[in-house]
């Protein structure tokens, strides 16, 4: 064989081992890809896994912003240093809140009450285009939000049109009338969030209309907060869309502009998107709790009056409750806190409820009961912190501190979040048809996420009792606010890092999860199939203790065995 032949074949070889090794590569990246959006799914499961992986993926972004933000916060307590710039930590607050509470939270909201809905109520979806527009306008308004990339600074371009901030004499970023003044791009995201959630929400309202036309039975208790869940958001995001439009318009200068009026209009979405986010959450305890006690609820019409009170008491005019300092009337204030507090009454009614239905009942430990039991207790915790809040006198001191935030954290990280998850336990297998990779990855999950958060909501409620300012990265170099700083951080630490042991366990699932048979199951009894395979034998935190108790035990009783044969 001569020289040109060998290299002639050795060429060939190489070609054809690269074209089979693209093609075994490209073969494994498109099997992950159908693996993860479940692409071999009905359209109901593949839309809601989509939804699913996008609202993870604004969640990653936005837990980088908060980090960003602690990491500044707890430098200058501990160094005396700021690592960012002022623009890049304003920014990460602001981009922290959108992606978190909006990218994440309302598109999870979405997807888990719609998943569930068409599972429920068998009913098949229709009008897809308009979900579909809706999905892609809102996830796009996420990446005008932030602003353009550029490495080098470049005089006339902004970064970051997220790094504003909101006076109660200044409106966000208007030309003409605050000192920084951000792009129109940032109004035209806020246009395109809100026309997607109105797509996408007012789908997903019109198919109880369609359902109820051959529905025989009354509606379940968790989808008629799901039905709430939509109407509020309809109602909700109306004033954000005025507030949107009316500033773009003012910043050419078309229209005139009033400042109070412009937070009138915005508060609509900013007190309901309190509840927006936390009524799922009571949703799932809905849906749970009788499950998990293998009891029927106490009362079904207390938890359909409870739903009702919910809606009248979380509209939007009662927002003005965040604008307390601002010169409004007296009594508009005074009207507004009483209100305010009628929240209570739902959810007093809701908390006897759900306590009576699980009393007595012989429930067994496992995550879906853990993640429930703390979203109970978060309610209640949270719910505490708000009653304080809505009193004027005391909102006048509270306001701009750190105490408002730790009610705000409590309420997403302590209530909602825990409710999510114990949702995604129990929708995951339903989709994928696997069982959950691994049990032990589930308890440090929420072991990990239940000792991160305690740490962060104490520290917010430590620097809010001591008088710290929000949004504030230098604040005096005292023990009290850099342990607080400190104590906040740590926690966010520990709670991200169980979430991405949660994360990882959620991609191996998909990919290598036991494969189940959920078909012909009912939800109930597709809850006990995965509440047993994720019980409490592999709870570490809870096996520790017993292992604990049981050497302490035995090293007691030796103590006393050596001391009565000794006499």
């Amino acid at each position: 064989m001569s020289a040109s032949d060998f290299v002639r074949g050795l060429g060939k070889a190489i070609v054809l081992g690269l074209y089979f090794g693209t093609n075994f590569a490209l073969a494994k990246i498109s099997n992950f890809v159908k693996d993860i959006f479940q692409l071999d799914k009905d359209w109901v499961t593949r839309i809601s896994m989509g939804m699913v992986v996008l609202s993870l993926i604004w969640g990653i972004l936005g837990i980088v912003d908060a980090l960003m933000v602690r990491i500044q916060e707890a430098s200058w307590g501990l160094a005396q240093t700021l690592p960012l710039t002022v623009q890049e930590y304003e920014a990460s607050i602001t981009l922290h809140g959108m992606r978190d509470l909006f990218g994440f939270a309302q598109q999870l909201i979405l997807a888990v009450f719609i998943y569930f809905t068409f599972k429920m109520l068998n009913v098949q979806p229709r009008l897809k285009w308009m979900f579909n527009l809706g999905f892609v306008l809102f996830n796009i308004s996420f990446m005008l939000f932030e602003g353009p990339i550029i490495i080098t600074p470049q005089t006339g371009f902004d970064n970051y049109f997220s790094a504003t901030g909101w006076y109660y004499l200044a409106p966000i970023g208007v030309n003409g009338y605050s000192l920084y003044v951000v792009s129109p791009l940032w109004y035209i995201g806020w246009i395109l969030l809100e026309i997607g959630i109105y797509l996408m929400t007012g789908w997903y309202v019109y198919h109880f209309y369609l359902a109820s036309r051959n529905l025989k039975e009354k509606l379940p208790i968790f989808l008629v907060f799901g039905l709430v869940v939509g109407i509020l958001i309809l109602e909700s995001y109306s004033g954000s869309f005025i507030t949107a439009l009316w500033d773009l318009l003012a910043f050419y200068h078309i229209v005139g502009y009033n400042i109070i009026a412009d937070q009138i209009s915005f508060v609509t979405l900013w007190h309901g998107i309190v509840y927006i986010a936390w009524f799922p959450a009571v949703a799932a305890l809905y849906l749970l709790i009788p499950m998990l006690a293998n009891k029927p609820l106490y009362s079904d019409k207390l938890a359909r009056v409870s739903a009702l009170l919910y809606l009248i008491f979380a509209t939007g005019p009662l927002g003005i409750h965040h604008l307390y300092m601002v010169d409004l009337p007296v009594p508009v204030k005074i009207v507004t806190e009483v209100l305010t507090d009628g929240i209570i009454v739902p959810s007093m009614m809701t908390f006897f409820n759900l306590w009576a239905t699980v009393k007595g009942a012989n429930i067994q430990w496992n995550i879906l009961a853990a993640l429930t039991t703390m979203s109970f207790a978060g309610s209640v915790y949270a719910g505490v912190m708000g009653i304080s809040n809505s009193v004027i006198a005391y909102d006048a001191i509270v306001h701009e501190g750190m105490y408002v935030v730790a009610h705000f954290h409590a309420f997403i990280l302590f209530s909602i979040v825990p409710a999510g998850f114990a949702a995604l336990y129990l929708m995951v297998p339903m989709m994928t048809k696997r069982m959950w990779y691994s049990s032990k990855l589930a308890w440090i999950h929420f072991w990990g996420y239940t000792i991160g958060v305690i740490m962060v909501i104490l520290g917010f409620s430590y620097l809010g009792v001591t008088g710290l300012i929000r949004k504030e990265m230098i604040y005096p170099i005292s023990s009290t606010f850099v342990t607080g700083q400190l104590i906040t951080t740590i926690g966010a630490i520990i709670a991200d890092l169980a979430t991405v042991g949660w994360l990882i366990n959620l991609v191996l699932t998909i990919v290598k999860g036991r494969v189940v048979e959920t078909e012909g199951l009912s939800l109930g009894e597709l809850t006990t199939s995965i509440a047993m395979a994720l019980n409490g034998s592999d709870d570490i935190f809870i096996n520790g203790i017993t292992k604990g108790i049981v050497i302490v035990k035995s090293e007691l009783h030796h103590l006393i065995e050596k001391r009565f044969i000794k006499q």
